[in-house]
């Protein structure tokens, strides 16, 4: 297999080095770094230090009166898995701010225990609720080819994710879609909307869609048919029912470990007994027992894993500090997920043989280097210390 050219198909510098302030690296997409060597999700939490919360809180109070039906109606889809992040805005909307919300989840490519329990306690905490679920045979097949030509077996999830809330919202007519976070600037990509509540349609395939449209699936073996679930509306469906992408982020800050607490105590919310593979964390990215391989394949892409991003986050966020940070990296980032190895293969259909030389087609000469049998990487964050 050939192997692929990371640093034109992601636009990543050929050098590598390590925010001074978190352990995230310049490989991460769209992340920039200033003349300081921060990154810019470090510098956007610096300035969320500066807002004024309460006058953010007010902001949404007037969102939710614009959007508010009051005649039994949904007024706010929650894409919503019953995870803490869902369902703490899920919560917040309906008991603080006397929202209807329809909750929406896309199912996960194979539930986990822990998962399907938690979207069940979430609904029982009393919530109105869909579950979008696409052909399983189709979604096997999706998630094979997502594997073999993009390295991330996570992108049919990720289709029905993004879109199956823009689809319920021109269903139901609701015009408001709220999501937690703004991916694209609390972990560091695109600022240009770092000072805005919402997004732009036209930034809804830019983000998410690795510049990949339907019709390349297509063009290797899926149907129309098997493709509809997973796309969006039409986008002049989605502008006649002026629908609008808000973030909860934008306005009341957002911690996710917080969401945890909060989540426990409110939506019924169980972390997992252990830790999860590749990062030190309990309560996050709990639903789908394939979605290790979708950070873990991060970490061969851009070494950039699991624990990378978590105590990026939390440094940030204040909860650990840089040197405690860089010591779980170096502790868990890169842990294969061989809990559900099996498991990925079988429902992906593949080989092992198969599986590893896919795997090593993503590891970039600027990144991996091979030492003896085993690859290393070339720079870690503990020796840039």
């Amino acid at each position: 297999m050939q192997k692929h050219d990371l640093i034109k198909k992601y636009n990543l510098p050929e050098t590598v080095c390590f925010c001074k302030r978190c352990t995230i690296s310049n490989q991460r997409p769209r992340i920039t770094f200033d003349a300081e060597g921060v990154c810019s999700a470090c510098r956007y939490a610096e300035f969320k230090m500066s807002i004024d919360w309460s006058e953010r809180e007010r902001e949404l109070a007037t969102l939710c009166d614009r959007h508010r039906k009051n005649n039994g109606e949904y007024d706010v889809i929650v894409p919503c898995s019953g995870g803490k992040d869902g369902s703490f805005v899920a919560h917040i909307l309906k008991f603080k701010f006397n929202m209807n919300p329809l909750c929406v989840t896309w199912a996960p490519n194979i539930y986990t225990e822990i998962g399907w329990g938690n979207l069940q306690r979430f609904i029982a905490s009393g919530f109105n609720h869909i579950l979008g679920t696409a052909n399983p045979v189709a979604n096997r097949e999706l998630v094979r080819l997502s594997f073999l030509h993009l390295g991330d077996p996570f992108q049919a999830f990720i289709y029905g994710q993004t879109n199956f809330p823009l689809r319920m919202a021109v269903q139901h007519k609701i015009s408001l879609i709220m999501y937690g976070e703004n991916g694209e600037v609390e972990y560091g990509g695109d600022m240009r909307n770092a000072l805005r509540p919402d997004r732009e349609i036209t930034d809804h395939d830019k983000h998410y869609f690795s510049g990949l449209p339907p019709e390349f699936w297509e063009e290797h073996g899926m149907s129309a048919a098997e493709l509809y679930p997973y796309r969006a509306p039409s986008y002049e469906d989605i502008k006649n029912n002026k629908t609008e992408i808000h973030f909860l982020g934008y306005y009341i800050k957002w911690d996710p470990q917080e969401n945890f607490y909060y989540c426990v105590n409110n939506t019924g919310f169980h972390p997992n007994p252990e830790r999860t593979e590749g990062t030190y964390s309990k309560y996050a990215s709990l639903d789908d027992q394939i979605d290790g391989f979708h950070y873990w394949l991060g970490f061969i892409k851009f070494g950039i894993g699991r624990t990378t991003s978590d105590t990026a986050h939390e440094i940030r966020d204040g909860k650990i500090n840089r040197e405690e940070g860089v010591a779980l990296v170096r502790k868990f980032d890169g842990e294969f997920p061989k809990k559900y190895f099996k498991v990925f293969l079988d429902y992906a259909k593949l080989d092992e043989e198969t599986f590893w030389e896919v795997v090593d087609t993503w590891r970039s000469d600027h990144i991996w280097k091979k030492d003896g049998n085993d690859w290393a990487l070339r720079h870690a964050v503990w020796n840039e210390v």
